[in-house]
């Protein structure tokens, strides 16, 4: 059997209703996905390349410390360190664009790009000759050199391949009155410091690390073993030097630094120093570069207690005239400008509002353009019903007023329908309600006049 009610029109609306929450259930996973996607965009561990090297130093160890200690916590931003050969490629691969990082010392060639994130360490320069008589069988002449104006004419042996330590030590020369040229300077490898200690043709030593540095304090102790108690030179003229050459400093060695018994030095020297830092690209994102600082200076302690050298961590100088300024990142984080989650995507959140804003007006426009057949039958109803009222008032038979309740009757359904789909509002509704109680009173008025006519007939036909 086929229902009855179950006519075309109705089974059209009941077709679009599905279509149309079909719509609905689509345009709400999409959203949902753009807004998934956008949080994990937004909240998604950044990784930051970093170049360091040699594989197996200080600086190696400090940073892949730094990149486990990042991980395991879940740290928003996770280092990826990429071991080089030395400083010098690290260099090449921070201006190659190949790492976003890169450890380096302040006073190499740096790219113009190059910007401070955070200071691992200060190197300073330390000078010494041995104080003792050559080694026996040696034919050489005790050399006393007690400051710097006694090395013309005498070699120095230098700690450490990289040409920086010879310009620097060049430059010091040259600064204290002393000509660069008239003292020999030889290279030796880290690996070759008794070797150094041993060479009686070298009248004094260099070397740049860390206070403390394991290969400082073992340079003087293998000097002092094999030539004597070492005499430490002071450089005196460590405040010119920084103050024409900004990227270095002006320091003290403290006494007794690499030894109590014998004390060495005696007393305080005076030096030069220059920082190892972290450096990134101006471009890199401050976001991204602020995190990393703070996730740094954060875990500070925690990386010293497994690694001492982390202690030496410091902040770099923040000051816009400084020699290698401060990432803007960086030093947003530490001045305190660091920007909260607000401020920093607000232009991103009214963005959204303003597209989940028009999104909303599209679907409201949708929504009419979809369901405009139903309004337009809508109001073909409500004015057939206005029609009906009219016809009511002059029906002749009561059939015809119930085919009329009958056509009024499934307006009345069509009109349900419609409100249930939403097609048409509350107000609506009324207007058609009133129609109908018109319409009654018009089909009641009219079966009352056709009853009296009716029964007026009966006594005519009697008496014909």
């Amino acid at each position: 059997m086929t229902d009855h009610n179950d006519n075309p029109a109705r089974s059209r609306r009941r077709r679009k209703r599905k279509s149309y929450a079909l719509l609905i259930l689509a345009a709400g996973l999409l959203a949902f996905g753009v807004a998934a996607g956008t949080l994990y965009y937004v909240l998604r561990p950044t990784t930051l390349r970093i170049a360091v090297g040699p594989a197996g130093s200080d600086d190696q160890k400090l940073v892949q410390l730094m990149a486990q200690t990042f991980t395991r916590e879940g740290s928003s931003v996770r280092l990826a360190p990429i071991t080089t050969e030395g400083t010098a490629e690290s260099i090449a691969l921070f201006t190659d664009g190949k790492a976003d990082l890169a450890v380096a010392r302040g006073d190499l060639n740096l790219p113009a790009n190059a910007e401070s994130v955070a200071i691992l360490r200060k190197n300073v320069v330390v000078l010494w000759a041995p104080s003792g008589p050559p080694a026996r069988g040696s034919k050489k002449q005790p050399t006393k050199i007690k400051s710097l104006d006694d090395l013309a004419g005498h070699r120095v042996g230098v700690i450490g391949r990289t040409q920086a330590n010879v310009t620097l030590l060049r430059g010091i020369l040259k600064e204290s009155g002393i000509n660069p040229d008239k003292v020999t300077i030889s290279q030796f490898a880290t690996n070759q410091i008794g070797e150094m200690a041993k060479d009686q043709s070298v009248d004094a030593f260099m070397a740049v690390g860390p206070l403390k540095s394991k290969i400082t304090v073992d340079a003087i102790a293998a000097t002092a073993a094999a030539r004597g108690e070492p005499k430490f030179l002071p450089i005196d003229v460590a405040d010119a030097i920084a103050k024409k050459n900004p990227i270095y400093e002006s320091e003290e060695i403290p006494a007794s630094i690499f030894g109590s018994s014998p004390q060495r030095p005696e007393d305080k020297v005076d030096t030069v120093a220059v920082n190892h830092l972290i450096i990134a690209p101006k471009s890199l994102s401050d976001t991204a570069v602020a995190t990393f600082a703070r996730q740094l200076f954060t875990n500070r302690q925690q990386l010293a207690r497994e690694l001492p050298t982390a202690s030496q961590i410091e902040k770099p100088d923040t000051e816009k005239d400084a020699a290698l300024p401060a990432h803007a990142g960086a030093a947003a984080y530490i001045d305190g400008n660091e920007r909260t989650f607000l401020e920093k995507y607000t232009d991103y959140i009214w963005f959204a509002v303003l597209i989940l804003s028009g999104l909303g007006s599209a679907g409201a426009w949708f929504k009419h353009y979809w369901n405009r057949d139903e309004h337009e039958q809508y109001i073909a109803h409500r004015d057939h019903l206005l029609e009906l009222i009219s016809r009511a008032r002059k029906a002749e038979t009561p059939e015809e007023l119930a085919e009329m309740q009958a056509a009024a009757d499934g307006m009345l359904r069509e009109a349900l329908d419609c409100y249930d789909d939403g097609t048409v509002e509350e107000g609506d509704l009324s207007v058609i309600a009133l129609a109908l109680e018109q319409f009654h009173h018009a089909v009641a008025d009219r079966r009352a006049v056709l009853a009296g006519a009716a029964a007026a007939d009966v006594p005519r036909m009697r008496a014909g």
